[in-house]
């Protein structure tokens, strides 16, 4: 990593790039990305036991290419169609992991490893071909294109490895949900007080926020004789799409720069 971007991702620095396609990271920025998690999770367990699994996940797809579309037409970050490729991202991302373990019966151990090891990969030629993992720095085709390939990743990878602490290694939802938010805030707490690298403890609280939010919307949405509140899946996901709608319009009418995690309190 160079010395200027190192520079560019100091704590104190605000990061922020005139035409980039993705927003800054504030508050409401990791708020809005655990509810798609959990929308994502929701939404794809209601279409597979809906409707036919191959029906559910050609959906998805359909519906991911048509966000993703709108998101790289767009020449620069809008609020809507950002958050719309994300929520789509979450649904296929969680169908994707669930094929390999219910469709093969690749068990949530290997599909994790697979999935990190392609994450892994992902970030190893993005580097690679860009210098830089940072994702104020989206302002060209290739590096958006990088960019969703990873966010698509670490969707795939914390929803195997949710599904992973929860059934293969029998800690539930809601305990595989606590773990998760201390997981999270391990990078978080790294990056306030000890000036951990801006961009390696943004991608390590990217990834735990999906199997966080995934476990807490399995959790709601799951029987009682599995651990959970038993409220739905379909009802989860309505829920959590309000408030994810919710978000995006607070975020439309935001004056850009305001709420910066990047300040510190």
């Amino acid at each position: 990593m160079s010395n200027d971007d190192l520079k560019q991702h100091h704590p104190r620095a605000t990061l922020r790039h005139a035409a980039s396609k993705v927003p800054e990271v504030t508050v409401a920025f990791w708020i809005t990305k655990a509810l798609t998690t959990g929308m994502g999770e929701s939404s794809s367990d209601y279409l597979v036991h809906r409707l036919p699994p191959i029906l559910a996940v050609a959906l998805g797809a359909i519906a991911l290419a048509i966000a993703l579309a709108l998101q790289f037409a767009a020449p620069r970050y809008v609020p809507w169609t950002y958050w719309l490729a994300v929520a789509m991202v979450g649904v296929f991302g969680t169908m994707a992991a669930d094929v390999l373990h219910v469709g093969l019966g690749v068990p949530y151990l290997v599909s994790t490893a697979f999935f990190a090891v392609a994450l892994a990969a992902i970030f190893g030629l993005w580097y690679r071909s860009e210098k830089t993992l940072s994702i104020h720095s989206i302002h060209t085709r290739r590096r958006e294109l990088f960019y969703w390939a990873a966010v698509m990743a670490t969707f795939a990878l914390g929803t195997a490895a949710g599904d992973m602490t929860a059934v293969t290694l029998h800690l539930g939802y809601l305990a595989s949900g606590v773990m998760f938010a201390v997981v999270i805030a391990i990078p978080a707490l790294a990056y306030w007080r000890f000036g951990m690298n801006a961009i390696l403890a943004f991608w390590l609280a990217y990834i735990a926020t999906r199997p966080l939010g995934a476990s807490f919307a399995d959790w709601m949405g799951v029987s009682h004789a599995r651990g959970g509140l038993n409220w739905g899946a379909g009802r989860v996901s309505l829920a959590l799409t309000a408030l994810i709608i919710g978000f995006v319009i607070y975020l439309s009418g935001k004056p850009a720069g305001s709420d910066d995690m990047h300040r510190r309190p």
